[in-house]
């Protein structure tokens, strides 16, 4: 069988993010945390002191290399194309609940599949409700669901993001002293800043190339049964899998799993809603922050909804309790509230096609 150029370059790609994650992961991140980008974009959050959860604070190389790679490459292949409108306020919120129930699981996609690699079956119930909040999506997709065209914009629209994290760059840097960092808990946890910048630049230039998405490669099998974004996916999870088995970080089960909680109805539907919201947006938060450094400010507004929604669940305490089971009754309410607004996000901008 031949295997085309899109899917050898896909394996090779989520084999770098993998692998990427062990390397950061053997340096010092979180375990089973070598990326996540729900998880480092409220370490941002904190770092700004949009929150006042000391443990999850540091501005994150990661994110900034990502957001830097992705616009260099763009820049460099001709396809950084300014460009937005297309319901920006929309986009927000639903970046904003995607931050709900991605910390109500306590990981983004990404980290779910890391999470699976490291042997957390948390992060597989998890799984079945991503898939679930796809599929939902997918079935509005079907019908015509759209939150409108972008449109071309001034250059200055499609830097600003790029900018601002060249920005956040130089006050880490040169500047520490302006930001929050925890002394404890898994913001203190970080690999060196040379490596973690390099790791991000490299992950958002073939992120870039490839059109790597978490979210992206269930929707193609489900709406088109192409199974080719998917094995980017699959890919990050075999590398990463046999990394921790070679660096002893493998721990099959439900318990003991770092920064994790053992509630699996919310891991359940935290994750169906960042599934469905996921698909509404059109790329989960690594895909999102890869687009933004293509130039598209719709993206750079869900990505603020991410930096808010971050800020907002852990200062209401609305996150999932990696020491206790789930997320307490607040938590729970904004993600039954969060599935009931992107179900109506979903269902206002569909327009059923005619046969």
């Amino acid at each position: 069988m031949k295997i085309s150029k899109e899917f050898r370059n896909l394996a090779i790609a989520g084999s770098v993010v993998g692998l990427a994650a062990i390397i950061l992961t053997a340096l010092g991140n979180p375990k089973n945390m070598g990326f996540c980008i729900a998880c480092f974009v409220r370490d941002i959050s904190g770092a700004l002191k949009l929150h006042s959860a000391a443990v999850v604070q540091y501005m994150r190389p990661e994110v900034i290399g990502i957001v830097l790679g992705s616009f260099i490459i763009s820049l460099v292949k001709g396809e950084f194309k300014p460009r937005g409108g297309s319901s920006p306020f929309t986009r927000f919120i639903l970046g904003f609940f995607v931050m709900i129930g991605a910390l109500t699981f306590l990981g983004c996609p990404l980290r779910m599949v890391l999470r699976l690699a490291g042997g957390d079956l948390n992060a597989l119930v998890a799984l079945f409700g991503f898939v679930g909040g796809i599929a939902i999506g997918c079935f509005f997709l079907s019908r015509g669901f759209s939150l409108g065209r972008a449109y071309k914009e001034k250059t200055l629209e499609g830097v600003a993001l790029p900018a601002v994290n060249v920005v956040f760059l130089i006050i880490l840097i040169a500047f520490p002293t302006l930001l929050a960092f925890s002394e404890k808990g898994p913001g203190s946890m970080r690999a060196p800043i040379i490596a973690s910048l390099a790791a991000g630049l490299v992950v958002g230039i073939i992120a870039q190339r490839t059109r790597l998405c978490m979210a992206g490669g269930i929707r193609d099998v489900i709406l088109l049964n192409d199974w080719t974004l998917l094995i980017g996916s699959v890919m990050i999870f075999v590398v990463a899998l046999i990394g921790n088995l070679i660096t002893g970080n493998f721990n099959l089960g439900f318990t003991g799993q770092p920064v994790a909680q053992t509630n699996q109805i919310w891991n359940f539907l935290g994750m169906l809603l960042v599934g469905l919201a996921s698909v509404l947006l059109g790329g989960c938060p690594l895909r999102q922050l890869i687009m933004a450094g293509e130039g598209s400010s719709d993206s750079a507004i869900t990505v603020l909804g991410l930096l808010v929604g971050g800020a907002v669940a852990h200062n209401f305490k609305l996150v999932g309790n990696a020491t206790e089971t789930g997320p307490n009754g607040w938590g729970k309410a904004a993600v039954i509230i969060g599935i009931i607004i992107a179900l109506l996000i979903a269902w206002t901008n569909t327009r059923k096609q005619e046969a």
